[in-house]
C-alpha cells in the first residue's frame, strides 16, 4: 500500500510518524531523472572513503561525492567532506528544493549504490553542525531501493518505503532524534542508484 498520495511536481504529501516526526514525499519530483543520473555518474568526483567503526577503519560500501557552498565542511564517522562549489545541475536542483521548503541548504552528499550489494547501515543525520531537528531532503535517481526506518527506543517499530528514481523524500521534525534509517542490500541483479541528500550546515560551524 502506498503511504503517500500522488503529488504535484512542486508539492509534498506529509506523513506523521509519531507526532513530532514527519516525512514528506513526492514520488515524481525529478522527471528527467535517468538523464541526471547518467550525468552525475560521469561528471561527479567519486571517492570511497573510510569510516571509523569500533576502533577500525572500513571502506564504505558505496561511492561518495560532496558539493556545496565554498568552504563548508561536513564531518561524520571520521570522514571530512569539504565543499568547493556547486555543479550547475545540482545548483538548479538545490534552488528548486529550497524554493519548496525554504530551508537554505548549503551542501549535498551523493551516495552512488553501484548495484544491490552497495548499502547504507542504520544511522541518523544528527551531527552537531546540522543543529537540532534538521530538515534533510533526499532525491533518488536510477533504480528503486528499499528505505527502512526503526524507532530508536522501540526497534520493533519500523517503516519501509520503496524510493523510486525521481522521488523526493523529506525528513523533518524529530526524525533524526527518534528514528534510524538505512538502505539494505538487495538480492539479485540491480542497476545503480544515486541518492542526493541536501543539508544545511549551521553558519557558526563553517570554518
Amino acid at each position: 500500500m502506498d503511504l503517500f498520495a500522488t503529488a504535484a511536481p512542486e508539492s509534498l504529501e506529509w506523513l506523521e510518524l509519531d507526532g513530532a516526526s514527519r516525512l514528506g514525499m513526492n514520488p515524481r519530483y525529478v522527471t528527467d531523472q535517468q538523464s541526471l543520473y547518467q550525468q552525475l555518474c560521469e561528471q561527479c568526483v567519486w571517492t570511497q572513503p573510510e569510516v571509523n567503526l569500533f576502533g577500525k577503519r572500513h571502506k564504505v560500501p558505496r561511492l561518495n561525492a560532496f558539493y556545496g557552498d565554498v568552504g563548508v565542511e561536513y564531518r561524520y564517522s571520521g570522514v571530512v567532506h569539504q565543499a568547493s562549489g556547486w555543479p550547475p545541475s545540482l545548483q538548479v536542483l538545490r534552488r528548486r528544493i529550497d524554493s519548496l521548503l525554504g530551508t537554505g541548504f548549503n551542501t549535498v552528499l551523493l551516495n552512488w549504490y553501484r548495484d544491490g550489494g552497495d548499502t547504507m547501515g542504520y544511522h541518523a543525520d544528527n551531527e552537531k553542525e546540522l543543529g537540532p531537528q534538521p530538515t534533510i531532503a533526499s532525491v533518488s535517481l536510477g533504480a528503486a531501493r528499499r528505505f527502512v526506518m526503526k524507532r530508536r527506543n522501540a526497534p520493533a517499530t519500523k517503516r519501509e518505503l520503496l524510493l523510486e528514481g525521481g522521488s523526493l523524500l523529506v525528513m523533518a521534525g524529530r526524525v533524526q532524534e527518534e528514528w534510524l534509517h538505512a538502505v539494505p542490500a538487495s538480492r539479485g541483479e540491480m542497476a545503480g542508484r544515486i541518492n542526493l541528500t541536501f543539508r544545511r550546515v549551521l553558519p557558526q560551524c563553517i570554518r
